[in-house]
């Protein structure tokens, strides 16, 4: 099992009460719904999703939308259990899957 720490945040109430409520309709907690949020940022080492001050330009991605991305994401990072993978086993997954590619075009 990965080693975890507590992160302290603070967050406006309704703010809390009302992602509670979008992520138990989504089946996880918020304490899940941030962990799939870092860890797509940090695989993706962006946002995972567009900021935009512009709403009405039709490229944003609503709250909704985003969520239910990184649910998607989420389910299948559990199916193709690399849920609990440490990012260096993802590099040396990535690594072996290149190499292997690499081999095939060689030959």
């Amino acid at each position: 099992m990965a080693d975890t720490t507590n992160l302290s945040i603070r967050i406006d109430r309704n703010l809390k009460d009302e992602a509670d409520t979008v992520f138990n309709a989504l089946g996880m907690n918020l304490t899940t719904a941030i962990t799939v949020f870092v860890r797509q940022a940090v695989r993706q080492k962006k946002i995972p999703f567009e900021i935009s001050l512009d709403a009405g330009s039709g490229s944003s991605v609503t709250m909704a939308e985003a969520m239910a991305a990184s649910e998607r994401i989420w389910q299948a990072s559990v199916q193709n259990g690399t849920d609990t993978m440490t990012m260096d086993e993802i590099d040396a997954e990535i690594a072996a899957a290149r190499s292997e590619r690499k081999a095939k075009v060689n030959v």
